[in-house]
């Protein structure tokens, strides 16, 4: 019996398991399997990356998000391991998955070994810091659940602590004696400042969601803060304009609604060192941040760098051919934002986007068929769709080319965040069938009709 292994449970790896275990699994003990497929992911959930902004800014609750692996591979027909890949052994057909443990509990799992005809690594990227002094240490990351949800109640908890210094309102008296208002003395310094470093997707569409996230903690009277005056954004890009990978049009109207919005734009300027309260660039500014968050740049994971003498490139991406096979060993794929795929006519890879990683999974799952049938590889070939960059329930923008519509079209306002929405609907209808998303779909309206629109705690 053929075995498959694929390593990490993103949205390429886990949709690809899924179709292979629908394919070659089975999920009834009276019927043997036509192919042994084996997930493998560290965490036990999984939840689409890209709405980890949104759980940062509190606007949605990670939990009725998250899938799990057991459940879904006990509904698709494929096995799931949770563990850490550690090593390789390309010779003998062989990873080994580091041992699984818990703080309170100790260890779970022992290290362990499986073997594999076919692998697949999908383990996609972490954060880039760049080696800036400090960044590291004193900026957080929106790689994982944890981290967005750190970085949302220490957001709470600075928002309630600043209550505390708010100013006094100021009665303002008319001709006659008469009280008129009292409204709090706005100071041009905001009294907290959120520093967003990288002014790519995940740092643009976060400024916009932490923007309404003020106005509701403001609403459900978690502090009396202005939530414009009294809470800055202040978004930081080195490149000339935000959204440096998109188009200029597209990076254009983004900025201006985020203008709008109250969002300062600093770019050309470089991140040269980050403390605990302050930011430091390159031209010599120094840049109040009472939280930063660090969106400037991503890279592979550095285990990919000592995998068995598979060639990586400087950003650590396993490279790979066309078929996404590796370059020295046609046993071992790889898809997604870990891998350096070639796109004929540009200069640069496969961008590290969603809409590649789904494109890779759907290939090469035909591939991996084909492969099955001793016929030869199709070469993977990248489909742009365009981009789309969601600001929150305030608005949305980007481009639709290529198949879509013809051409190349700028879109913005409610037809663009309806075709934002429908990708996430795409990525669950790949992974439980169109039926299961329109109640999904459904039933996350419905939580939302009944519960703050950001999560209080």
């Amino acid at each position: 019996m053929h075995r498959f292994i694929i390593v990490g449970g993103g949205a390429g790896g886990l949709e690809l398991a899924t179709r292979l275990g629908d394919r070659f699994g089975s999920t009834d003990e009276k019927t043997p399997p036509k192919a042994q497929v084996t997930l493998v992911d560290r965490n036990p959930t999984h939840i689409w990356k890209p709405l980890l902004h949104e759980v940062a800014a509190g606007s949605m609750d990670p939990f009725t998000q998250e899938l799990e692996y057991a459940a879904q591979a006990l509904w698709h027909g494929f096995e799931f391991q949770q563990g850490e890949l550690v090593g390789l052994d390309r010779a003998a057909r062989r990873i080994t998955i580091g041992a699984l443990r818990d703080e309170e509990a100790g260890e779970l799992l022992p290290e362990r070994e499986l073997e594999y005809d076919t692998l697949v690594i999908a383990i996609g990227s972490t954060t880039h810091f760049f080696g800036v002094e400090g960044a590291q240490q004193n900026s957080i990351a929106l790689d994982t659940v944890g981290q967005a949800e750190l970085f949302r109640k220490r957001l709470i908890a600075a928002c309630m602590r600043a209550e505390h210094f708010a100013p006094e309102p100021v009665a303002a008296v008319v001709a006659n004696g008469e009280i008129e208002s009292a409204e709090p003395v706005v100071e041009d310094a905001p009294r907290i400042q959120v520093a967003i470093v990288g002014a790519g997707a995940t740092g643009v569409e976060l400024s916009a969601e932490l923007r309404n996230t003020a106005q509701v903690l403001s609403a459900y009277g978690l502090h009396k803060l202005h939530p414009k005056h009294d809470i800055g954004i202040v978004l930081i890009e080195a490149g000339p304009r935000i959204l440096p990978a998109l188009q200029e049009r597209v990076s254009s109207a983004t900025a201006e609604l985020l203008t709008k919005l109250g969002v300062k734009l600093m770019t050309g300027e470089t991140v040269a060192e980050v403390s605990k309260d302050s930011i430091r660039t390159a031209g010599g500014k120094t840049i109040r941040a009472d939280l930063t968050v660090w969106a400037a740049g991503i890279k592979a994971p550095a285990i990919l760098s000592n995998l068995d003498g598979l060639p990586t490139n400087r950003l650590g991406q396993l490279l790979v051919r066309r078929t996404l096979q590796t370059e020295v060993d046609d046993n071992v794929f790889a898809l997604g934002d870990c891998a350096a795929c070639p796109w004929p006519g540009n200069e640069r890879n496969v961008p590290p986007r969603a809409q590649a990683a789904h494109q890779q999974a759907s290939f090469l799952f035909k591939s991996l068929e084909r492969l099955l049938q001793g016929k030869p590889l199709p070469e993977y070939t990248y489909r742009d769709f365009g981009s789309l960059v969601s600001l929150g329930h305030y608005s949305a923008v980007g481009n639709l080319m290529g198949g879509l519509i013809g051409g190349n079209m700028l879109i913005e306002g409610l037809f663009a965040r309806f075709m934002y929405m429908s990708l996430y609907r795409l990525h669950v209808a790949a992974l439980h069938g169109y039926a299961r998303m329109v109640l999904d779909t459904v039933a996350h309206w419905l939580r939302r009709s009944t519960a703050p629109r950001v999560k209080l705690h």
